[in-house]
């Protein structure tokens, strides 16, 4: 695979070594097909006019009004994302169920300390919320990419629940949400969002009782 700072599917990526994001990614059964090309064709076009604009830049309150039309068209892709999955409510696979949530949280701390350092994590019944930091370089100090951290992570855990359910086919949705965590604030969001996602969608009291939930770290 090869390495990108920048790369896309449906959605552009951005990814940098040693930055701190928060990610979401979910089933495939959990998204219709149709459910990305809307603000896909959005976000593209407006990451275009920021490239263009990079280039030829004579305003820097052109190229902050569109940084800021792109950031909030992809906030409301990620909260309609969001709603779509907590929507659901009839599921083939359930993320949730123990034996599939450790097979998760194993890939999840598989690096840890290594690559990347876990802050929080919260496994859902049909997707996965997930607040990390890269490490800059690995064990033979190369580079560490977000995009193949989650290669790694989505297909043995793919392999993996596939081999205990006695299915064949592909698990998860290949688009993944990443978020860049920009400050101190956004990173308190961003955790507080993820271990507090089973209580908004009613099936826990509190976080510490859903056992998909675990917050790791607050050193941002």
């Amino acid at each position: 695979m090869q390495k990108k700072e920048h790369y896309r599917n449906n959605l552009p990526h951005f990814q940098k070594p040693g930055q701190c994001y928060m990610i979401t990614w979910c089933l495939k059964e959990a998204v219709p097909k149709h459910a990305f090309k809307e603000y896909s064709l959005k976000l593209d076009t407006l990451h275009n006019q920021i490239k263009e604009l990079k280039k030829t830049v004579r305003s820097e309150k052109q190229l902050n009004e569109t940084l800021k039309n792109y950031y909030s068209t992809r906030k409301k892709y990620i909260k309609a994302f969001d709603d779509l999955l907590a929507m659901q409510k009839e599921i083939k696979t359930n993320l949730a169920k123990l034996p599939l949530t450790q097979i998760i949280i194993n890939a999840l701390n598989y690096w840890e300390g290594k690559r990347l350092n876990n802050h929080a994590y919260c496994i859902m019944p049909n997707h996965v919320h997930w607040v990390v930091s890269m490490n800059e370089n690995d064990e033979q100090g190369n580079p560490v990419y977000l995009q193949d951290i989650l290669h790694s992570i989505k297909s043995f855990t793919g392999n993996q629940i596939n081999k205990h359910l006695e299915r064949n086919g592909t698990l998860w949705h290949k688009e993944n949400f990443e978020t860049t965590i920009r400050n101190e604030k956004h990173f308190m969001n961003a955790v507080n969002y993820t271990i507090s996602n089973p209580v908004v969608a009613g099936f826990v009291k509190n976080h510490l009782d859903w056992k998909g939930t675990q917050l790791v770290s607050l050193n941002y």
